[in-house]
């Protein structure tokens, strides 16, 4: 019983040592590409006309 103990520490000590931020370029950039969408989106029904 022993091993068993060893085995499930250690396999969630290896899950909270690597908890990052997930993925910060692809949130940038996806945040980038919803303010160009809704700028489009402005110009097409007119609220902004350029």
């Amino acid at each position: 019983m022993s091993a068993q103990a060893v085995k499930s520490s250690v396999k969630t000590k290896a899950v909270v040592d690597e908890s990052k931020p997930p993925y910060p370029y692809r949130t940038i950039v996806s945040l980038i590409l919803l303010a160009g969408n809704f700028l489009v989106a402005a110009i097409y029904f007119h609220a902004i006309n350029p």
